[in-house]
């Protein structure tokens, strides 16, 4: 089994390397967020271990940058222990947390749970052409299509319609599509995410019959077909 260990601390993180050696991994480390994120888009592991706390970009942008397209099994470590913080690297796609300090037994047997779960449910190979109506979006070719017409998309109108188009049906916050799209916590006083969401609807709404981006009164937006009046 081939784990990644992202942390910056780095006698814990040679510690762990050691440690995990020993246990029949073998384990690639970085000591910041983007060789750390770099490393986990390139290569294929079996799980990450993934502090929270990290230089460069933090182990939250890492994780929201690494669900846009991979779904390998994070264990995320923090010195942090406010349910807030937990809550928020689980909503981000964490599969499991651990708080600093721990014991490396702990370590050891939460990653051999992750990995048995993984091996039982296998995930399933990410789609690469997304699809809505006659919406389609093709991630590997960065190409976006509705109805026979190239929709010209930013990058980040790209990333917010791909996210958008993932988890269609599903009513996503200011908050989280802020998180996900822009690596940002959401400031109340910030319009960035309405007015990024109104730029995508003049372009993949505005000009076709059926409207797919839809707004939900004081809960966000979400992508889905409906039946007109």
């Amino acid at each position: 089994m081939r784990l990644l260990l992202i942390e910056d601390e780095a006698k814990l993180g040679e510690y762990l390397r050691k440690g995990l050696a020993e246990e029949s991994y073998t384990v690639d480390v970085a000591t910041n967020g983007i060789d750390g994120l770099h490393l986990a888009m390139e290569l294929d592991y079996d799980l990450i271990v993934l502090d929270g706390m990290l230089p460069g970009i933090d182990g939250f942008a890492v994780l929201a940058a690494l669900r846009q397209s991979k779904s390998t099994p994070v264990l995320m470590l923090t010195a942090r222990s406010d349910v807030q913080d937990r809550v928020r690297g689980l909503q981000s796609g964490a599969d499991d947390y651990l708080i600093k300090p721990f014991a490396f037994s702990e370590l050891v047997a939460r990653i051999q749970v992750l990995l048995r779960r993984t091996q039982a449910h296998p995930a399933s190979p990410e789609p690469t052409v997304l699809r809505q109506a006659d919406l389609e979006l093709d991630l590997i070719r960065r190409k976006a299509v509705r109805a026979g017409v190239r929709l010209d998309l930013t990058a980040k109108e790209f990333n917010l319609l791909a996210l958008l188009l993932r988890r269609q049906g599903e009513v996503l916050s200011r908050t989280e599509l802020a998180s996900q799209v822009w690596d940002m916590n959401f400031d109340s006083e910030t319009n960035v995410v309405e007015v990024a969401v109104r730029r995508l609807r003049m372009k993949v709404d505005q000009p076709f019959a059926s409207p797919l981006i839809h707004t939900v009164r004081g809960m966000g937006y979400v992508l889905e077909s409906r039946a007109q009046p």
